[in-house]
């Protein structure tokens, strides 16, 4: 697996969505040994989770090599996946 993590680890849509999946996975392992982490109400927690979760997922899909959200110029002209040669 070729990742370029030097630009991956300066990428801020990276960091975002780990500190996402980890504020997730704190709450989950709290909830198993029974402790509310939160201190919110149960449909705020809910709403918060589920916004979370969209910024773990544009943190999959954000291309780390551009700046913003946006694929390269190069990367729009793609009909498949570069191959690697």
């Amino acid at each position: 697996m070729n990742i370029n993590w030097k630009v991956r680890l300066q990428h801020r849509q990276f960091w975002l969505s780990i500190i996402s999946l980890l504020i997730i996975l704190a709450n989950q392992v709290g909830a198993l040994f029974g402790y509310d982490i939160t201190l919110i109400s149960e449909q705020v927690e809910e709403i918060l989770g589920t916004v979370l979760m969209i910024f773990v997922m544009a943190g999959i899909i954000v291309d780390p090599t551009t700046e913003g959200l946006s694929d390269s110029k190069q990367a729009l002209t793609y009909k498949k996946p570069k191959s690697k040669k």
